[in-house]
């Protein structure tokens, strides 16, 4: 599987890939009506993306973090709602990084997680 973050290579390879297609819909037009009924007026299917890490080394996630530090990138990824790969205007969220440790004078950090949205 090919991830690209402005048609370079991911700079480390996620354990952890999900796709999420997401409705948008229209906060003044959406509305229920007293049976319970949904009048919906969906505006645009978005996609967002959740990628975790395992332990990465500094120099590893520092790269990872930077490819994605603009307040828009472009993100190539398969698309399952496509069914090939595409490529999408994205930007990032909060990006954890859980735990940081230090072996033989690397520091390792666990658990990095992002969430992509469109925009």
């Amino acid at each position: 599987m090919d991830l690209k973050v402005n048609g370079q290579d991911i700079a480390a390879f996620p354990s952890g890939f999900t796709v999420i297609p997401m409705d948008l819909d229209d906060g003044d037009s959406s509305v229920r009506t007293s049976d319970g009924t949904l009048n919906r007026d969906r505006i645009a299917v978005k996609r967002q993306i959740e990628m975790s890490w395992p332990a990465l080394p500094m120099n590893e996630i520092s790269a990872l973090l930077k490819s994605m530090d603009a307040v828009f990138f472009n993100f190539t990824y398969p698309d399952p709602m496509e069914g090939g790969y595409v490529t999408k205007k994205m930007y990032v969220g909060n990006r954890p990084a859980a735990t940081a440790l230090e072996k033989d004078g690397v520091i390792w950090w666990d658990g990095l997680k992002v969430t992509l949205t469109e925009g």
